[in-house]
């Protein structure tokens, strides 16, 4: 191959390229990124740091190989004038060019490369969609002011995109600005620090490992920030310290261990900050985050475990379906059951069901008994009038049968009332020659206990109001009773 009118620079990379040796073009490269070598003044750059983009394809395409090397391109510092365009062309060799400064966004569509390395880097965006890279991708600590179009990529390796700023802040822009839609990473997408002042697209996207936003940036007000439907991950995604003004929307996901936003603050006024609906997830923690701005949709998730402190959740969220085994950290049931009111659909019983099994899974069967109580107390501002009287004579007289010993209360306080009224106003005896001696308290007793014969009450017959009194109390006796027989039955039971 032919170099018409190379610059110094080009000769430089023309020689290393085939002994696989690097070319440092920085003016200071034992110094931080500062000063004159910062890529975002790459545009100043003299010949003596210049790289075409024809010369660089013509390189990597074709250039000269040496027998017994392994040929590569390494450049680091450079300015690279023109669109490097290597759309469907097989790149045999590593492709490292960091601290650059590109003009024009590089086209690497349908690319095959071993291993592509732009790290600290700007550039005006990336367009690889469809790229296949037997190694892995680095943009670590890139500055793009364009879109990084990924999707439908397949890389064997990871894609490292830690530290790297994507968008322009106050600037909407038209197009997500990392787009790994449908992308399929061999490893981990590692992106602890990332910067997007725009949309973050990983719909449809294969993780083989883990994705890492640890401490990452979404910026997209009034949009979606991540939007990861159908995200299939190996392990876990960690998102410990995200900050994000926008949507997070991780429907259908599949990720199971953890999907970690532990400190995170995830704000979204007036729509949906979370939603995970559908998902898949094995723990969900939101441990120490800071109270959600907007809406949390968990609508038919399910999950092992979820870790959520009551102070976290916002005013509006979305449960009915949700499934989880295990509720963590272990609170009464009092903290616990003002979410379910937070339902905008109103009562739905399946939240309650939910919680009320997670607390008998932990063994605790008095907070699974008051979540219960506390269903049928709402399910009980959805009936009509005669229905909701109804509810509460149930609830004040044994709690819908949750509160069995609440029953004893009102049996002694029966038995105290009948005693004092046939103490006064005596019954008269059906055979007074055979009756007993009249006792007011056993005769109550008798009357209020089914299973129990102390011989007063067929002995005796009150009249007018007092025989309808005995009629009562033989009545709220039975149902009294029962009630607290069940409650001693499940008791021993649970025991």
């Amino acid at each position: 191959m032919e170099i018409a009118d190379p610059t110094p620079a080009e000769r430089r990379v023309w020689d290393a390229f085939p002994l696989g040796e690097g070319v440092d073009l920085r003016e200071r490269p034992d110094s931080p990124q500062d000063g004159d070598d910062d890529p975002a003044r790459g545009a100043d750059w003299g010949p003596e740091r210049t790289l075409r983009a024809e010369f660089l394809r013509e390189l990597l395409l074709a250039g000269p190989v040496r027998e017994g090397r392994t040929a590569g391109l390494k450049v680091t510092g450079a300015r690279i004038t023109g669109r490097l365009d290597l759309r469907y062309g097989t790149v045999g060799h590593p492709v490292r060019l960091r601290s650059c400064h590109f003009e024009q966004a590089p086209d690497l569509y349908g690319a095959r490369v071993g291993a592509l390395v732009l790290s600290d880097s700007v550039l005006p965006g990336l367009t690889a969609g469809a790229l296949r890279a037997d190694g892995v991708l680095r943009i670590t600590c890139c500055r793009f002011t364009g879109p990084v179009r990924l999707q439908g990529a397949k890389l064997a390796g990871a894609l490292f995109a830690n530290g790297a700023t994507l968008g322009t802040p106050g600037v909407a822009p038209a197009e997500p600005v990392l787009q790994l839609n449908h992308a399929e990473v061999g490893t981990d997408v590692w992106a602890p620090g990332l910067v997007a002042h725009g949309r973050v697209q990983l719909n449809g996207a294969v993780v083989g490992g883990q994705v890492n936003l640890n401490d990452a940036v979404l910026d997209a007000p009034g949009d979606t920030a991540l939007h990861a439907e159908v995200l299939a991950v190996g392990t876990d995604l960690h998102a410990m310290r995200l900050r994000v003004r926008g949507r997070v929307n991780l429907g259908g996901a599949r990720i199971p261990r953890q999907l970690n936003l532990a400190h995170a603050r995830l704000a979204n006024p007036g729509g949906v900050a979370l939603r995970a609906s559908s998902g898949v997830i094995g723990e969900l923690w939101l441990r120490e985050a800071a109270p959600v701005e907007g809406d949390v949709n968990l609508r038919r998730a399910q999950l092992d475990l979820l870790h959520v402190p009551p102070e976290v959740w916002p005013d509006r969220v979305h449960l009915d379906g949700l499934a989880y085994r295990v509720l963590t950290p272990h609170l009464p049931a009092e903290q616990r059951l003002p979410l379910l009111e937070r339902e905008p659909d109103g009562y739905l019983p399946h939240p309650y069901e939910q919680l009320a099994t997670a607390y008998r899974t932990v063994g605790d069967d008095a907070a699974a008994r008051t979540v219960q109580l506390a269903k049928l107390r709402r399910r009980r501002r959805t009936l009509p009038p005669y229905a909701r009287l109804w509810g509460h004579l149930q609830d004040a007289a044994v709690g819908y049968g949750f509160r069995p010993m609440r029953a004893a209360g009102w049996l002694l306080l029966l038995l105290c009332t009948g005693t004092l009224v046939f103490a006064l106003h005596r019954p008269p005896a059906l055979k007074p020659s055979e009756a007993p001696g009249f006792n007011p308290l056993f005769y109550t007793l008798d009357l209020l206990l089914p299973v129990i014969d102390f011989g007063q009450e067929p002995a005796f017959a009150p009249r007018g109001a007092y025989q309808w009194l005995s009629y009562l109390l033989i009545a709220l006796g039975w149902v009294l009773a029962t009630t607290i027989a069940a409650g001693i039955t499940r008791s021993l039971n649970r025991q």
